[in-house]
């Protein structure tokens, strides 16, 4: 039985065919990860399958429509599920958010479009299941898909077994708070540039002294607001 399952629901389900290749292909093909992607557009009732409409108190753009996304959740929703909206108004999405969802049993990833999804849909699934808006980051994007297939991504890559070696995701930027060391490998010397001494040492104390102190180096000279 698959350790998580995950619903993406969007008028582009083509969007989530690269979950099908590299490690999250392998993890879904040895039964650790269910994947299940919804064309929204099946969930529609007239002949032109629509989907949006204009907003009431007018506004540029076309707003996605309740009904086929209140009959598209109702076919995956349960009790344990988690809803997740990618929005710009959303929480930020960080390392941390993506531990915490990876051991969530059942993710479900509402991808809007247009100007977005009717509040009400966002408030009808609250009151079946637990739901989060979340963001990528302040800017703004044409939907929802590409932020699902990262988030999909960063969650699935943490659950126990789809990474080959485990120990590689406590050494990874934000990890520990901090962003990672530089990395280096062979040739030792490549176009007039060296790999640095410790590295070469075979001192493992030296290494990982060497490594913290670029780790520290690096966040304090990129995201220095992560040291606060």
């Amino acid at each position: 039985m698959p350790k998580m399952r995950i619903d993406a629901i969007s008028i582009f389900p083509e969007f989530f065919d690269v979950l099908d290749i590299s490690l999250l292909g392998k993890a879904k093909a040895q039964e650790l990860l269910e994947v299940n992607i919804h064309d929204l557009r099946e969930f529609t009732e007239d002949k032109h399958r629509t989907v949006d409409d204009t907003p009431f108190g007018g506004g540029a753009g076309m707003l996605m429509k309740p009904e086929p996304w209140g009959q598209a959740l109702d076919s995956v929703m349960k009790p344990e599920t988690i809803v997740i909206f990618p929005s710009p108004a959303g929480e930020l999405f960080k390392q941390v958010t993506a531990q915490e969802l990876s051991e969530a049993k059942h993710l479900v990833f509402a991808c809007g479009r247009y100007e977005g999804i009717d509040q009400r849909v966002v408030d009808y699934a609250a009151s079946k299941a637990k739901v989060r808006l979340i963001s990528l980051g302040d800017y703004v994007l044409n939907g929802g898909e590409v932020a699902a297939v990262a988030m999909i991504e960063a969650i699935a890559r943490l659950i126990p077994g789809v990474i080959g070696n485990a120990d590689s995701l406590a050494e990874e930027s934000h990890s520990e708070g901090l962003l990672e060391y530089p990395s280096y490998t062979k040739p030792s010397s490549w176009r007039g540039l060296d790999v640095p001494e410790a590295l070469l040492s075979g001192n493992h104390a030296e290494i990982a002294k060497w490594r913290k102190a670029k780790a520290l180096e690096r966040t304090q000279q990129v995201r220095p607001e992560l040291l606060d």
